[in-house]
């Protein structure tokens, strides 16, 4: 048994999991936005992202605290539409793994367009 962290995002991708499978939308928000589908979340990881880039312009400690809770919203829907698509977030951190040590106008020139 190891004896590492469990970390918040790995226990929010468990949550969220765990409201996918159970699929009732009446006391989950997670169930009822997955059963709407890429369009209702990809519009939540839209405005998201938005409020984020809002936030990130706000001065002092409150907009510091604005933006993190923006960042916490946006991660979240994204972990929901990855589970809507049935990726795992460990998959994204192997892709990101991947890249390491590759300059990222190196790894974008070499994407078919």
């Amino acid at each position: 048994m190891s004896d590492a962290p469990v970390r918040p995002l790995d226990l929010l991708e468990q949550t969220i999991r765990e409201r996918a499978e159970a699929g009732d939308g009446g006391s989950s928000y997670t169930a009822r936005l997955l059963r709407k589908g890429v369009e209702k979340i990809g519009a939540k990881v839209t405005e998201e992202a938005a409020e984020l880039v809002e936030a990130a312009s706000e001065a002092g400690d409150a907009g510091r605290e604005h933006f993190v809770y923006e960042a916490g919203d946006l991660l979240y829907h994204t972990l929901v539409l990855l589970r809507w698509r049935g990726v795992e977030l460990a998959e994204v951190e192997t892709d990101l793994a991947r890249r390491f040590g590759v300059s990222g106008l190196t790894e974008k020139a070499s994407r078919n367009p």
